[in-house]
């Protein structure tokens, strides 16, 4: 079996010193003489933690425990900050592709839509943000499934939409699994009959998934006649969520 990763337990163990030393602000000669590591080894663990928001700096140099860790188990990212970071990235992704543009988390089990572009053109539009989404039926909620284990676990009757749902569990875990594979998903026609959805997912610090982006629309639009969806749609999508997790910090 593999050993333990020196660099996380140092991390660890900086992470506990400050929860618990008086005043929970340390500069970064007192962390490493406790610690009795070098000083070089001590600044660069603590700015990668820093950089993910674990721990913040005063503005006397001295670090303390960052905001980041208050949402531990309840939210793997505002959902707010979601939406702002992926904005500047959704208009020129419905300009690009022509189709409507989706961005999603996962809540209560189902899929938050948090910002939504129309289609760029003169056709009677619903706006979406703020709906909540079946996660089996959808590209959105296919991707956050397919790197979120807790949220398919919690997962129980899936709801048939149309004909062309996926309603077994097995099934869906299959589709996952090549989800994983191509990184991207797509659904044709499994949440209303005529449309079609392709998304990718957005990641944070260290690959972990936040949330997803997609383009829906017609299914002659988004698909060729054999329903295969359109590759260079695929590329859009992928290159607009990519962009998001760069600017999160995320790898793409």
């Amino acid at each position: 079996m593999p050993g333990p990763v020196q660099s996380i337990e140092r991390a660890a163990a900086m992470l506990r010193l400050l929860a618990t030393s008086p005043g929970r602000r340390l500069g970064i000669v007192e962390i490493a003489r406790s610690l009795d590591l070098a000083k070089g080894t001590a600044h660069g663990i603590m700015r990668t933690l820093q950089r993910v928001g674990f721990v913040a700096q005063d503005a006397d140099g001295k670090y303390l425990l960052g905001d980041a860790l208050l949402h531990l188990g309840t939210s793997h990212l505002d959902v707010n900050e979601l939406r702002s970071r992926a904005i500047n990235w959704a208009d020129p992704l419905a300009a690009r592709s022509g189709e409507a543009v989706r961005i999603g988390t996962v809540a209560d089990g189902r899929v938050l839509v948090v910002h939504h572009v129309f289609r760029p053109d003169d056709t009677p539009q619903r706006l979406d943000t703020g709906a909540l989404l079946p996660l089996h039926a959808t590209a959105l909620g296919k991707v956050l499934l397919a790197y979120d284990s807790s949220a398919f676990a919690s997962l129980r009757a899936l709801d048939a939409f149309t004909r062309r749902t996926v309603v077994s569990t097995r099934d869906l875990a299959l589709s996952l699994r090549a989800v994983r594979a191509a990184g991207w998903a797509s659904e044709i026609g499994e949440l209303t009959p005529g449309e079609a959805s392709i998304a990718a997912p957005i990641r944070d610090y260290g690959g972990l998934v936040v949330g997803a982006m997609g383009v829906s629309g017609a299914i002659e639009r988004l698909c060729s006649a054999s329903l295969r969806p359109d590759p260079r749609l695929v590329g859009y999508v992928r290159d607009a969520a990519n962009a998001i997790s760069r600017d999160l910090g995320g790898r793409s």
